[in-house]
């Protein structure tokens, strides 16, 4: 499963951005288990898998490590 870190958080919106080992990614807060948007972090490490959303690639099942 790749790892990345929170690069950036719009919590009143929802979603987020990890910044994975190949490139950056899209989250929303529907895909975080375990966890909530708002007790996430930026720089925090988080492992994900990747999917594909409506508008690109996204993160699924993100969870902090």
């Amino acid at each position: 499963m790749p790892q990345g870190t929170i690069k950036k958080l719009v919590t009143d919106k929802g979603f987020g951005f990890i910044k994975g080992e190949r490139n950056e990614i899209f989250f929303h807060h529907s895909a975080l288990v375990g966890t909530t948007i708002e007790e996430l972090q930026e720089n925090q490490t988080v492992e994900y898998e990747e999917g594909q959303g409506p508008k690109g690639p996204r993160a699924e099942n993100v969870r902090p490590v």
